[in-house]
C-alpha cells in the first residue's frame, strides 16, 4: 500500500479525513496524522511517505513551507493541499510547487477520494516505469558481458550485427586504441572437477568482486566473466604489467587463492582482439606445465618447442585410457613414457609433478564415465596426491604411474569379464534411457527375468547404492546437464528426468546440489 501523511491544525478536519476516507479500499495507508508542520517533518524523516495531504494555512509552519521541506527530502512525494481560503495567491503558489491537487474546505469526501485515486494511479504507473528501468539497468552488465565474449570470439556478425554494433559503441569499445591485448585470469584453487557448490560459488564471487575493484582502480572497464573460474580483460596502453602485479597483490592480500594469467600479444585494432584472446587462452594452457600462480605470456609459450607437444596432451591421454580399457600393458607403458618425454626437456620438477597430477585427475574423469571410482581403485583419496611430491626423480613418478595404470587396467579387465557387471551395465543403460518414465525396480526385474528382491540385493552389492538412490543420482546428473546446456524451462527439465511434481523435483535437486534448479542455472 502507498503511505499517506495527514497534516491539519484543525482537529475535527484531521479526524474527519482519518475516519471517513476509505483508505484501505483506495490501496492507501495512513502512517501519520499530525496537527503541525514540525511533527509532519518528523514523520517524513523517519517513515516512508508517498502522499502528503496538508492544510495550507497552519501556524508556525505553513502547508506551503511543509511541502517545500517534504519535496527537498523526498522529491517524488505527491502533495494534496486543502484550505478554506480561495485566495488565488495560495492556488498560484500550490500550482508552482506541482501540487497534485487543491481541495477547498469544507472538504468534499468524493472530491478528495477522486484526487487520491488519480494520485495512486500515477504512482502505480511511475512504479512500473521505475521497475522497468531498474530491470533494464540490471541487464546492462549481462548484455555487456555477452557483447565482450562475442567480440573476443569474433562473433559480432549475423542478423544481430547492427544492434550489437550500436551496443559496442554505447560501451565505448570502438574508442579503444592500440596497443590492445587480452588477458585471461583463472582462479587456481577450485575443485579439479569444477563441481558447483555454494562454497565455491561464494569464493568465486568474492574473488570476482576483488578483481573488479582492482581493475576499476587501474582504469580497466572492459571485463567479462567466461566461466566460474575465468575472467577475460581487454587491456589498453602500456600499464599492463603494473596492473597485473596490482591484481596479484590484491588477490594475495584479500583472498587465500592464487591465480594464473594468460596474456595474448598486443594488437593495434579492435578487430584483431580475437587473435590476442586466442593467444591468451593458449598461454593459459601452459599452466599445467609451467605451474600455477604465474603470468604466462604467449610470447614465452610460443617459443617453447615442448609446448607444441604439450598441446597434444589430451590426444595422448585418450590413447592411454583406451589402452587401459583394452588391457594393453605394453601400450600403457609406451603412452606414459611418451607423455613424460614431451615435457622432460623443460627441466622443471614442478612441470613433472603437474603432469602426473593432471594425468590422475583426467583418469578420474574418464573412469567416472565407466561408473568407476578412482579413489577406491587407487586405495587412497585424491586429496592425498601429495604422495607424488615425495618422489625425487622423474623416473620414480613415471614408474609409480605405470604401476597404478597396470593395476587399474587389471581391475577393469576383471570387472569386464564379470557377467554380473555386464548385467549391471545393461540395467544402468536402461535406467538412463527410461529415466523420464515412472520406472521402478519391479519393471527392471521383470525385463531381466529376476525377482525384485534378488535384483535389488545384487544391484546394491555391485553398485554400492540402492536402485532408487542410483536412479535419483542419474536423474539429478541429467537435470544438471540440461540446466547447464539447454534453454529448457525448469518444468520441462523436470519432465525429461521423470518428475511430474515440480516442488518435489526442486527439493530433490536442492538436497543433491545444495541449491534450487533456478539458483543452479543462474550460477552457470
Amino acid at each position: 500500500m502507498y503511505k499517506v501523511l495527514l497534516a491539519d491544525d484543525e482537529m475535527l478536519d484531521l479526524e474527519g479525513m482519518k475516519q471517513f476516507i476509505p483508505w484501505s479500499e483506495l490501496g492507501l495507508e495512513v502512517v501519520g496524522a499530525v496537527s503541525n508542520g514540525f511533527a509532519a517533518c518528523e514523520v517524513i524523516e523517519h517513515r516512508p511517505v508517498d502522499i502528503l495531504v496538508t492544510d495550507i494555512n497552519m501556524p508556525n509552519m505553513s502547508g506551503l513551507e511543509l511541502a517545500r521541506k517534504a519535496i527537498e527530502k523526498k522529491p517524488d512525494i505527491r502533495i494534496v493541499f486543502v484550505s478554506g481560503y480561495q485566495d488565488f495567491h495560495y492556488v498560484k503558489q500550490a500550482l508552482s510547487m506541482k501540487a497534485c491537487s487543491y481541495v477547498l474546505k469544507p472538504v468534499d469526501d468524493d472530491e478528495l477520494i477522486a484526487s487520491l485515486q488519480t494520485i495512486r494511479q500515477e504512482l502505480e504507473i511511475e512504479g512500473k516505469r521505475k521497475e522497468a528501468e531498474e530491470h533494464y539497468h540490471s541487464m546492462i552488465p549481462m548484455a555487456k558481458n555477452e557483447l565482450l565474449i562475442r567480440l573476443l570470439e569474433g562473433d559480432l556478425h549475423g542478423e544481430e550485427s547492427e544492434s550489437l554494433t550500436r551496443l559496442a559503441a554505447a560501451h565505448g569499445l570502438f574508442s579503444l586504441q592500440g596497443p590492445l591485448r587480452v588477458a585471461v585470469i583463472e582462479m587456481d584453487d577450485l575443485d579439479w572437477k569444477n563441481r558447483s557448490t555454494p562454497e565455491e560459488a561464494g569464493q568465486f564471487d568474492q574473488w570476482l568482486q576483488a578483481m573488479n575493484k582492482v581493475l576499476q582502480e587501474c582504469g580497466m572497464q572492459h571485463t567479462c566473466k567466461l566461466s566460474k573460474r575465468r575472467l577475460a580483460i581487454i587491456m589498453q596502453g602500456d600499464r599492463v604489467n603494473e596492473c597485473i602485479f596490482t591484481l596479484y597483490d590484491a588477490v594475495n592480500s584479500k583472498l587465500a587463492v592464487s591465480v594464473t594469467i594468460g596474456l595474448g600479444e598486443p594488437v593495434e585494432e579492435i578487430s584483431l582482439l580475437p587473435e590476442s584472446y586466442r593467444q591468451a587462452l593458449e598461454a593459459l594452457d601452459g599452466k599445467m606445465f609451467i605451474g600455477r600462480g604465474h603470468l604466462i605470456k604467449y610470447e614465452e609459450v610460443r617459443r617453447t618447442p615442448e609446448m607444441k607437444d604439450a598441446r597434444t596432451l589430451d590426444i595422448r591421454l585418450d590413447a592411454l585410457f583406451k589402452a587401459m580399457s583394452n588391457y594393453e600393458l605394453v601400450k600403457i607403458h609406451d603412452e606414459i613414457d611418451n607423455l613424460f618425454q614431451s615435457v622432460s626437456t623443460l627441466r622443471s620438477k614442478f612441470t613433472i609433478y603437474n603432469l602426473a597430477i593432471y594425468i590422475v585427475f583426467k583418469l578420474e574423469d574418464y573412469l567416472s564415465t565407466l561408473d568407476e571410482d578412482l579413489s577406491k581403485l587407487l586405495g587412497f583419496e585424491l586429496s592425498n596426491l601429495d604422495i607424488v611430491l615425495k618422489f625425487e626423480m622423474m623416473d620414480d613418478i613415471r614408474s609409480w604411474l605405470v604401476r597404478k595404470a597396470f593395476e587399474i587396467s587389471e581391475t577393469l579387465r576383471q570387472r569386464e569379464n564379470s557377467q554380473c557387471s555386464r548385467l549391471i551395465r545393461e540395467i544402468m543403460s536402461t535406467m538412463q534411457e527410461q529415466m523420464h518414465e515412472n520406472i521402478t525396480l519391479k519393471d527392471i526385474a521383470h525385463k531381466f527375468s529376476f525377482s525384485p528382491n534378488y535384483l535389488g540385493h545384487l544391484f546394491k552389492e555391485e553398485v554400492g547404492k540402492t536402485f532408487s538412490e542410483m536412479l535419483v543420482q542419474l536423474r539429478m546428473e541429467k537435470a544438471s546437464e540440461l540446466l547447464r546446456n539447454s534453454t529448457l524451462k525448469i518444468y520441462e527439465v523436470a519432465d525429461q528426468v521423470g518428475y511430474r511434481y515440480i516442488p518435489y523435483f526442486s527439493r530433490q535437486f536442492k538436497e543433491t546440489y545444495g541449491m534450487t534448479p533456478m539458483e543452479f542455472r543462474k550460477r552457470e
